[in-house]
Parts: C-alpha cells; structure tokens; sequence
C-alpha cells in the first residue's frame, strides 16, 4: 500500500504540515528539512493524490479530446501524444468519439457527460463555426484541423494548402501527369479536404496542367475500404492516370491494395501517396509516401494553449501553425 503524509512525517521526523509544503512546493521550508523529507518521499514511493490537489484548486484534473474516430490511427497517433503531454501536466485525458455528427459533437461541446473537465481539445467535423461560437461561458477549447471559428478560438493547424501542393509537386517531378486526387468530403463542414484539393490544384496549375474533374474523386470516409472503392472504380472506367494523391493515409493503403490486386507495379505503373504518416504506411510494401505533420508539436500546442487559457495569462485566441514536411518513400520513388 503506497505511504500516506503521516507515514512520510513520521519516518521525517518532521510535522505532516512540513511534508506537505515539500509535496506541494512550498518555499519556506528549510534546504536541509527539505532534502531529508524529499529523501524519504522517494524511499517510501509517495505518491501525491492528483485528484484531491486539483479539487482544491478548484480544477478536476481532466481534460478532454472529442475526435471523430478512435479507431483512425492518425487520432490514435495523436490521442497518444496528447495523453503523454497531459500526463507531464498533472491532468489526465478523456477521449470522446463522434464520428464528425453535428449532433453528438454539440452534445460534447456543451459538456463531457458526467465530468467536470478543465478544458477541452477538438476536431469537429459536423459544427461549423457559428455553431462553435455559440458556448458562452464554458471550459477552455482549443480546435484541431481547419474549422477555426473565424479566430474566436485558439487553434491548432498544419498548412493544408503547403502540404498538399508540396506533395503534388513531387508528382509531378517524378514525371507524373495524370495525378488522381481520392478524399474529396462535400459532406463535411471541416473544411480539411478542400484545402488539400486547394494544394492539389495549385500545384497542378504551377505545373501547365490542367485539373480534371474526372480525377476528382470523392469519399464517404476516409478509411481504407474507401480508397479501395475509389481506386477500384477509376481502373474499371478506364480513366488514364499514373498517380494517385490520397487526402489520408488510410485512403492510400486501400488505393495500394486495389491497384496491386489489379496488377499494377507500384510505383512503375502507379506512383500512390498519402497524409498523416501513420505507423501502417512505414510497413507497406512498398512503404508509402506522405504528408507527415508533427503530432508531437501538435499535442503540445494544445496543451499549452489549455494551461495559457486556465492560468488567465494568454492573450487573445491565436491560430498555432505547426511545422509538416514530407516522407518520400518507395511508394513514389
């Protein structure tokens, strides 16, 4: 059973007060008492009780991450990163699914069932912005991907429009023309696959080519039956193309899948590439080119802006661009 205050102060020789000021880091406790009781801390493997700390501070210690898919590995990936950087914080984190419904994301926005949480970190796929401004007084939120509430928010992004143009361009310099782009969502509000489009399309146009909108393809999801379905469906019309750009990595694992059953050679025949460097991707055969954005960057962002937000000590909400760049792999070489 792990040791208690009294326990620690006993074994001191010191007052329970003397070990909880060293517990909480108190000042005024001398160097030498301080050392003695850090000393037994560490033998007895004291551990302090988070939760009560929090509850006097009047805080609870959670914080939350609504995503739209606990099984997408990106949010996965990065539901990881931000448990790691909660943990380092004293909080711990709550993950919540939505499957980007307009409905259940209000319903967590206006309150994490049952919990008290100090903040919360988002990617809403369903809300658009008026919807995300309508939420007065409640706890600190930070937003992940595009949908920003018109700068009311603090908001974590990579550049879509860079990335996407950036990976086309290496396409096209790998002497590709007729580029497919697979993850067009009209459906969504979020506003993610319009601007990789955006990219796509730029660096077309960069290039002296035009955009086909028969090689505009899009999805109901971004999963990798999805990319199959799309890749699929182009080699039976017989559409001319010699790459695909996938708006996620998931989709591209289904599209490579597709075309080697089809009995194309990637990347002679087809060069496919994907977004969000997920951990599949590096184990593909071959491995796969992608986008990949720097989850770690992107967990601290958040959590710096939640404990900016709740130490009163930040300015105006601010957009927060984190860095990307891109894994040439052998999928495109």
């Amino acid at each position: 059973m792990a040791a208690n205050l009294r326990q620690v102060a006993e074994r001191a020789g010191v007052s329970v007060r003397t070990v909880s000021n060293v517990v909480s880091g108190f000042a005024l406790v001398a160097p030498q008492t301080r050392e003695r009781v850090q000393r037994v801390l560490d033998e007895m493997g004291y551990q302090p009780n988070a939760a009560a700390r929090h509850l006097r501070g009047g805080r609870s210690g959670l914080v939350a991450l609504v995503i739209p898919e606990i099984a997408s590995p990106y949010f996965g990936e990065l539901a990881g990163h931000l448990a790691d950087e909660a943990e380092q914080r004293g909080w711990t984190l709550l993950v919540q699914q939505t499957g980007g419904d307009a409905r259940r994301e209000r319903e967590l926005l206006d309150g994490v069932r049952g919990q008290a949480v100090d903040g919360l970190v988002m990617s809403p796929w369903g809300l658009s912005p008026a919807d995300l401004r309508r939420r007065p007084d409640a706890a600190p939120l930070v937003l992940l991907g595009e949908q920003d509430a018109d700068g009311l928010l603090d908001h974590v992004v990579i550049d879509n429009v860079a990335a996407a143009r950036e990976l086309t361009r290496h396409l096209i310099e790998t002497g590709r023309t007729r580029i497919a782009a697979i993850g067009l969502q009209p459906h969504l509000s979020n506003g993610t696959a319009q601007r990789r489009l955006d990219g796509y399309r730029q660096a077309l146009a960069g290039a002296g080519l035009p955009h086909d909108p028969a090689l505009e393809i899009p999805v109901a999801h971004l999963h990798r039956s999805d990319g199959a379905a799309a890749m699929r469906d182009l080699l039976a019309a017989a559409i001319d193309v010699d790459a695909v750009f996938c708006f996620s990595d998931q989709l591209a694992l289904g599209a490579l899948h597709a075309a080697t059953a089809h009995g194309l050679r990637v990347p002679a025949d087809l060069a496919v590439a994907g977004f969000d460097d997920v951990e599949d991707g590096r184990y593909a055969n071959p491995a796969l080119t992608t986008v990949s954005p720097d989850k770690p960057a992107i967990a601290r962002a958040a959590l710096d802006c939640l404990t900016a937000r709740l130490s009163g000590a930040s300015p105006a909400p601010a957009r927060h661009l984190i860095a990307h760049h891109l894994e040439l792999r052998a999928s495109t070489a």
